[in-house]
């Protein structure tokens, strides 16, 4: 390599602009590269690449003969395949992310690579206000995100906003208004980067190169910048291609991202150029996780909506519960509702199938089985007979299983039936048992419900474990072992625990299912009341 070629930095650097290094155009390169070998000689190019110039009629023998120098074209090459090396590596990085919070992250992460700096701030607030918003920071501390968050935005920020190129001298907003304040403009859009999305070069970037000696700048940015150690900033909004069915309305803005360095410097033109090829795949894949993210969040306020908001205070009975729900599972439901003098209705249940729709059946068992036992409570077998007739009139095709009990605390009795449903575990100082209840199928499995209920009379100190079927199933055992695995674990638990509902369903969950089996992804929920008179 001649001495006067630049050293390249992962394909980044720009390339030599001298003149004696500046080749032919790149097509022409092509075509007369992929020439056979008497074509090239036929051309004027020798075997290695020199120029064979022909004497022209007239001119003296000792005319100099100019020589072209491929090098530079093949530097240029070089450089090209290098960037989209780099390219590559990184969407690689960004495609494996499988959270919101990882792909802005790594989006953060990536985009300091192509622009040569150690630190930067991004901040997700989408334009349409539904959220959620996240600052996340690369290099810096919580402190130094306050830090920079104390910024105010100033005038010069539109320019991030609005999509016009920034005023001259490269003036702007801050990092704190390129993070945050650009976020916070609500129905503001930043600048897309034609069909790709991301972000284009020149279009609503903000950059201050040298911020110690830039005039004009506020006096709070100037003092974080001292107190942080950073000496430049740089700036981009981030914003998602226009969808067609939205009829190329303006691009929906995500947020900004803001870069910092070290030293007094900006970014060139070419790697604002691969910064804007990389963002625009970054904001689409931060978009896609954006959307799953409010479509989990949903999801889990519906399923939690249709459960009890807070359990009831009732004299002499305490109450714990314990629900686990993986993203493929919702079905299963409990309750505990206060009845007419002083009595308790426990319930739990569960609906077969996975789904959007299988939390909303759920919810609406929940809701007709609380509806039965305020009319006849006292009667468990009545209030599934009702449930069962109402599911085969409304829903025949979903069977469920469902488990109620009018408890009396007063004098320590819990009537019981089951319809389908694992029986209840009686654990206390002196006996841990399981309650023999009346086998019977599901609901809407028989032509006609009917099983006896059971009474229970606990004695003192003595707890009430109702619990899903996806308590057992979890573990992966056979249904006998995996009965025997709980009863076990409710054995082993300590007088002080057996004492505290709390503790013993947590000692229950977690020696039921060890190593993070009750938080796994799984079809199967888990539900554990423990109920202690």
């Amino acid at each position: 390599m001649s001495a006067h070629q630049q050293s390249k930095v992962a394909g980044i650097n720009p390339p030599s602009t001298s003149p004696e290094d500046t080749g032919p155009p790149a097509g022409a390169t092509r075509s007369m590269l992929g020439r056979p070998a008497e074509g090239r000689a036929r051309s004027g190019l020798t075997a290695t690449g020199r120029v064979m110039h022909r004497a022209l009629p007239g001119a003296p023998e000792s005319c100099p003969r100019p020589v072209a120098q491929p090098a530079a074209v093949q530097d240029r090459l070089a450089g090209w395949i290098s960037d989209l090396t780099t390219l590559h590596h990184l969407t690689e990085r960004l495609a494996r992310t499988d959270t919101l919070d990882a792909a802005l992250r790594e989006t953060l992460r990536g985009g300091a690579a192509l622009v040569g700096a150690r630190r930067g701030v991004l901040a997700l607030d989408p334009a349409d206000g539904l959220g959620p918003r996240r600052t996340v920071g690369l290099g810096l501390g919580h402190a130094d995100l306050g830090q920079i968050e104390t910024v105010p935005a100033t005038a010069n920020f539109g320019p991030l906003l609005d999509g016009r190129p920034a005023s001259a001298g490269g003036r702007g907003p801050s990092p704190a208004s390129a993070a945050s304040a650009a976020s916070a403009t609500p129905g503001a859009g930043g600048a897309g980067g034609g069909a790709q999305g991301g972000w284009a070069p020149g279009a609503a970037e903000v950059a201050h190169p040298d911020i110690a000696r830039e005039e004009g700048l506020d006096p709070r940015h100037r003092e974080v910048a001292a107190r942080l150690g950073y000496a430049a900033s740089y700036a981009v909004p981030l914003a998602t291609a226009p969808r067609p069915e939205a009829g190329g309305a303006r691009t929906p803005r995500l947020g900004a991202a803001v870069w910092l360095y070290d030293e007094p410097t900006a970014p060139s033109e070419r790697q604002r150029h691969l910064l804007g090829l990389y963002l625009g795949c970054a904001t689409e894949h931060v978009a896609r996780r954006l959307e799953f993210s409010r479509a989990r969040t949903a999801l889990d306020a519906v399923r939690e909506e249709l459960l009890p908001s807070r359990l009831p205070r009732v004299p002499g009975v305490r109450i714990a519960v314990r629900h686990r729900t993986g993203p493929r599972g919702g079905g299963d439901w409990y309750d505990v509702l206060p009845l007419p003098e002083g009595a308790l209705g426990l319930s739990v249940g569960g609906v077969s199938g996975t789904g959007p729709g299988v939390p909303a059946a759920a919810g609406r068992l929940r809701a007709a089985l609380r509806a039965y036992a305020v009319m006849e409570g006292e009667d468990p077998v009545a209030v599934l007979s009702d449930l069962e007739l109402l599911l085969r009139l409304t829903e025949p095709a979903r069977p469920a299983t469902a488990l109620f009990g009018y408890a009396e605390p007063a004098v320590r009795r819990v009537t019981v039936a089951g319809a389908g449903h694992c029986p209840p575990l009686i654990v206390g100082p002196s006996r841990c048992e399981f309650a023999e209840t009346t086998l019977s199928a599901p609901l809407t499995m028989l032509a006609c419900w009917e099983a006896p209920s059971l009474e229970l009379d606990l004695a003192p100190g003595e707890t009430l474990l109702l619990y899903s079927d996806g308590l057992v199933q979890r573990t992966g055992e056979p249904t006998d072992r995996a009965f025997a695995r709980l009863h076990a674990a409710a054995l082993a638990a300590a007088p002080s625990v057996r004492d505290d509902p709390e503790a013993l369903a947590d000692h229950v969950l977690h020696t039921v299912l060890p190593d993070g089996l009750a938080d796994a992804d799984s079809e199967e929920d888990v539900v554990l009341l423990a109920v202690r008179f």
